[in-house]
């Protein structure tokens, strides 16, 4: 060697530091590096011996496939076995720019029934009671600001979904079946409630899926209700054209009289917010009450009705909630508290 000559080492040597933006992960790299796994164990909310439960942020991907390397199940493998020979398994997705809850398996066993819990054939068919008792109370809930306001308050969307090939079978599209012709359809229901009054044009709703289809609440959102979720740009394409001119002043629905936002001293607005230029998708998952697999497993894995005296104490339903992203926070804080 030459005194001036370059030396490159790989990334998983040279550990590069995280990136704050949006609160993800660089990408780009095939194996992560410390700082990778230090960040992804970070966003751990839950574990046991058969699940470790997530706070997935927006824009990281769940499913890799090349040329994306740093998405969830990759990046779980290296950085979130433990102890385990092999890293957790996907039981249920999230899209990309979706964030929130995110479950995964630690053995085949538990993946398998997770799996099972998740797929809308689910039927609880088990001879133990108490584990099909807690089938039936799981349940996730999603939070959601979108454009506009649903015409009731709350209700339940029977909508089945389909889809459809764009630009020669290159893009695929999920929508309403009724408005396809097309007989190929899944039934999609989803619960939904208007947590709140419409400030600036948009409002803050609750979803709860009773059925797992790729695209569900994105597609009942906007076609179904006539509410694109803020930031959804694929389904709410017609409405994001306009964002830039939306009014900043609207009339206080309790009063009648005129309000304007405030922007609270040192809140940055710039971070995919609802008065970012280019918003971030408001999707989030926030609540999932789930068995206790870990409790019910080894009933489950004999067949037996009876579980094991020294589980029996442990509860039968586990319930979580994920704090939101932060354009999600600064959405929240900037129309729900800075009325004037």
């Amino acid at each position: 060697m030459e005194a001036g000559a370059r030396v490159y080492i790989p990334v998983s040597v040279a550990e590069t530091r995280i990136s704050k933006r949006f609160d993800t992960i660089p990408s780009g790299t095939l194996y992560p590096n410390a700082d990778e796994i230090q960040y992804l164990q970070r966003l751990v909310k839950y574990k046991d011996y058969a699940i470790i439960l997530l706070n997935k942020p927006p824009r990281l991907p769940v499913k890799g496939n090349l040329p994306v390397h740093n998405s969830m199940d990759a990046l779980a493998a290296a950085a979130l076995s433990y102890d385990y020979d092999e890293g957790p398994k996907l039981v249920h997705r999230l899209d990309r720019e979706q964030s929130g809850l995110l479950l995964m398996g630690r053995t085949k066993e538990s993946v398998d029934h997770l799996q099972w819990l998740f797929s809308d054939i689910n039927k609880a068919n088990s001879s133990c009671k108490a584990w099909n008792d807690a089938c039936e109370a799981t349940y996730q809930r999603y939070w959601a600001l979108v454009i506009g306001s649903p015409r009731e308050k709350e209700g339940l969307i029977c909508a089945p979904l389909t889809k459809v090939l764009l630009n020669d079978g290159k893009t695929e599209r999920v929508i309403l079946a009724h408005q396809s012709g097309l007989e190929a359809c899944q039934e999609s229901i989803t619960e939904y409630r208007v947590l709140g009054p419409v400030i600036n044009g948009c409002s803050w709703i609750e979803l709860r899926p009773l059925t797992s289809r790729k695209h569900q609440l994105r597609v009942h959102c906007a076609e179904a209700l006539g509410t694109p979720i803020v930031g959804d740009y694929k389904y709410g394409w017609f409405v994001h054209k306009r964002w830039k001119q939306m009014p900043r002043t609207d009339i206080e629905p309790t009063t009648g009289k005129p309000y304007k936002l405030r922007r609270p001293e040192g809140l940055d607005v710039q971070k995919g917010s609802v008065l970012s230029k280019v918003p971030l998708l408001h999707l989030h998952c926030r609540e999932l009450v789930l068995p206790n697999i870990a409790k019910f497993l080894p009933a489950l894995n004999q067949k037996s009705e009876n579980l094991y005296p020294e589980l029996s104490s442990k509860p039968d339903l586990l319930r979580f909630v994920a704090s939101m992203p932060s354009h999600m926070k600064i959405s929240w804080n900037l129309m729900s508290s800075c009325l004037v």
